[in-house]
């Protein structure tokens, strides 16, 4: 009697083999079921969200980026030249790349840039010692152009070049390519395209704009009336009232 006591309580104590087998099985399902789950759903979110993550995404991945390297090349590209001759140099080439300059100008921007004088002179120098810089060439190329493109007088022409800092012997000669004939050449050329806007209004209007226009390109005020003057006796205008050839 003594032995089936003792097996009672063991037999209560452990469950059956299957009852176990059973119960690993569905504890084995729920976690295989969580694990999937985490592996799948999750890892995927995970994984998308490591995809969002990167240049642009506004989220920072810890490295640093080529922007933040002081080694960069792009930086070093970047820095100017610490010696002032040397930097005086490349705003120099830099500003006279397909435009010509006169040295004044070149000289004002160094000033601005705050290269020290003596160093700014002795570039200058250098340039027009090859050619680069040349006052007398800028000058002819610039009468040649404004007169011919835009129909500047002599007076407009020397005004400009003077606010650019040419010499005034040189600004004499650049000038002294266009005589009288042909700048009033130029006048009534001038006159004969803007005659056309002018009909319709009166006669005063007329003339005061013609004028007007011409005395802004720097002609003086008689050869501008006399100009206006012939071109309305040619449209049939009565022009007596103005001033006569000898104006």
């Amino acid at each position: 009697m003594a032995a089936p006591a003792r097996g009672g309580p063991s037999r209560r104590a452990c469950p059956p083999a299957g009852h176990r087998a059973s119960g690993l099985r569905r504890s084995g399902g729920r976690s295989g079921a969580g694990r999937r789950g985490s592996g799948g759903r999750g890892d995927g979110a995970r994984g998308r969200g490591r995809r969002r993550s990167g240049p642009g995404s506004g989220e920072s991945s810890g490295a640093p980026e080529d922007g933040d390297l002081p080694s960069s090349p792009r930086g070093a590209k970047e820095e100017p030249p610490t010696d002032p001759a040397e930097r005086a140099r490349a705003i120099c080439l830099r500003l006279l790349t397909g435009t010509p300059r006169t040295r004044k100008q070149l000289a004002d921007v160094l000033r601005k840039r705050e290269i020290p004088d003596d160093v700014a002179d002795e570039v200058l120098s250098r340039f027009e010692e090859v050619g680069l810089i040349n006052d007398g060439a800028f000058a002819d190329a610039w009468v040649e152009s404004r007169h011919h493109g835009r129909g500047l007088a002599r007076r407009a022409l020397a005004r400009e070049l003077r606010t650019k800092g040419v010499d005034s012997a040189l600004i004499d000669e650049a000038v002294g390519q266009l005589d009288s004939e042909q700048e009033e050449e130029t006048a009534r050329e001038l006159v004969a395209r803007k005659l056309r806007s002018t009909r319709g209004l009166d006669r005063d209007k007329r003339i005061r704009r013609l004028a007007g226009m011409l005395a802004r390109k720097g002609y003086s005020e008689g050869m501008a009336l006399r100009v206006v003057r012939q071109a309305l006796e040619e449209e049939g205008e009565d022009t007596d009232f103005l001033p006569g050839e000898d104006y």
